[in-house]
């Protein structure tokens, strides 16, 4: 016999409301994401968990506390926590002898986990560390992945898609090259993945185009990849279900190319050139011997 669950309805106007604000929708909310503590932790991973936090504000939450949690061997915790606080992203942060400063990043999909990788610390220098101007809350970073691995390995792909659903924001309608303040690269090489947050400058060229230049902030990370955990074909093609008011309708004889430029393509029906109307010009009239032989051939 299934399980009978008591619906009840909202009382308010504000419970209403957040109860409609957790429907599923077409063009979702921007993902929240949830920094946890284990049972035990170092000072390098406290820092660590509360730079990529900053990194995160005004999508991210902290809980306070130490939380028993194994995410490998158990992750319904982090699930219970997920449908409270409506989060489909976590950082985990936990310390052992057999693992220390261990980082397990992961997102989930209908509350349930879908993918996990879990990351040592091997060296951190801290947002604070850095004699810099930092960026402001809430600016949308752009992201860089450098290294064949990431193409070239299936797991690290899954890994780089991750990233890019960690450190993403919501997906802005136009860019303005004034708003490019902060780069976060991911550079992989070998087992291990390289993390450095920039600050993007302008500085003045003396032409149309600004000189780029790149100064550091931090935090800068140096992870050792030590576990991961995918989400079967079936379930990871569920999560990336797109709805049909999402998809573009294919335009016949019309595409877009890299830049996204309209391209049109138009067919004509073959012509008889000889019956083409061309200017009428005093040097190419017929002369009343041409035209006599015209005649007689079409009796």
């Amino acid at each position: 016999m299934g399980v009978i669950r008591r619906v009840t309805k909202p009382l308010t106007r504000k419970g209403k409301q957040f109860l409609i604000n957790r429907e599923p929708k077409v063009i979702e909310n921007t993902k929240q994401a949830l920094f946890l503590r284990g049972r035990k932790g170092s000072e390098t991973l406290t820092e660590c968990l509360k730079d990529l936090y900053h990194l995160k504000k005004p999508d991210a939450l902290m809980l306070s506390g130490k939380h028993d949690i194994l995410p490998f061997e158990n992750g319904t915790q982090i699930e219970t926590f997920s449908k409270k606080y409506d989060s489909s992203l976590f950082f985990f942060g936990t310390h052992t002898k057999k693992r220390p400063n261990n980082v397990v990043l992961g997102r989930l999909h209908d509350n349930q986990i879908l993918d996990m990788v879990e990351l040592g610390i091997d060296q951190y220098k801290s947002l604070q560390s850095f004699d810099s101007e930092k960026i402001t809350t809430g600016l949308k970073p752009c992201l860089v992945f450098t290294g064949t691995i990431f193409e070239q390995n299936s797991e690290f792909n899954r890994i780089q898609n991750l990233l890019v659903d960690l450190f993403q924001r919501e997906t802005p309608n136009a860019v303005r090259l004034q708003g490019l303040e902060h780069l976060i690269m991911f550079t992989a090489y070998d087992n291990k993945i390289f993390m450095r947050s920039y600050r993007i400058l302008f500085k003045k060229s003396g032409f149309r185009t600004p000189r780029v230049e790149l100064n550091e902030i931090g935090p800068s990370i140096d992870f050792t990849l030590r576990r991961i955990k995918l989400a079967s074909d079936d379930f990871f093609k569920s999560a990336c279900y797109k709805p049909k008011e999402l998809k573009v309708k294919k335009t016949k004889n019309i595409s877009r190319d890299v830049f996204g430029t309209k391209l049109g393509r138009v067919h004509v029906k073959q012509q008889d050139i000889r019956k083409l109307q061309t200017r009428k010009m005093k040097g190419l009239r017929k002369t009343r011997k041409e035209k006599k032989i015209i005649a007689q051939k079409k009796k």
